[in-house]
């Protein structure tokens, strides 16, 4: 596949289909200022960057040079030219207090135990330990946030992981709102349709997908608003 000419022409990208389902819940829309906190090797940023027909601003961060340095052929194969890279020293670096509040999405697809993709690399839980467990915990916790700051009013954080456990999902979520009280929890299913039902007074809507019920990597996705 990726020594077929359509690839090198940028028609496409390979992503899990979780990977790109999470993306479209940003909902990331033309002329948007958009910041992709955990952006990796950018999946995610080239997602979004499609959605918003290439117009508005995306910011790539992460902590990783090598891994960020992986979104610039990948741009510019694909054409895109509103993405910029930044390699930020930690979830605090003071880089991200000068984007506070500014931002109209902010995509945190954060570090986590990667049991979502268990299915395909089995041995993983046999090397995962609870002391791991209880330190990405406390990391996602510190980078949600920081994430949460760059929210303007109005605008949409979503926090996602590629885990099927409640700690780092669910129950991270509730303590963030817990610690931040401007931001409240989005019906996940109303921003992917637009004719489901309204979440005013209903149950939390998080987008949750596992192997055996989807066919996909297991994905975790809330969707926060500011507001105020």
């Amino acid at each position: 596949i990726f020594t077929s000419e359509t690839f090198k022409k940028g028609w496409f990208e390979v992503q899990d289909e979780g990977s790109q389902m999470v993306a479209l819940l940003a909902d990331a829309q033309p002329g948007m200022r958009v910041i992709d906190f955990c952006a990796g090797a950018g999946g995610k940023t080239l997602a979004m960057a499609a959605t918003m027909k290439n117009k508005g601003r995306i910011l790539a961060f992460d902590t990783s040079e090598k891994r960020l340095s992986q979104i610039a052929p990948r741009i510019r194969r694909a054409g895109v030219d509103n993405v910029q890279t930044h390699v930020i020293t930690s979830e605090s670096d003071a880089f991200i207090k000068r984007h506070k509040q500014t931002a109209d999405r902010v995509l945190e697809d954060a570090p986590c135990s990667g049991s979502g993709t268990w299915r395909r690399n089995p041995d993983l839980k046999w090397r995962f330990t609870q002391k791991d467990l209880d330190e990405v915990v406390a990391l996602q916790q510190s980078i949600l946030q920081s994430a949460m700051r760059l929210v303007k009013p109005g605008g949409r954080l979503v926090y996602a992981t590629c885990s099927v456990l409640k700690e780092e999902n669910e129950m991270q979520v509730e303590q963030a709102l817990k610690n931040v009280n401007n931001f409240k929890v989005v019906c996940a299913e109303k921003i992917w349709d637009k004719n489901a039902i309204n979440d005013e007074g209903g149950n939390v809507s998080y987008l949750s997908l596992t192997p055996h019920e989807d066919g996909v990597d297991g994905f975790f996705a809330a969707v926060l608003k500011r507001e105020q």
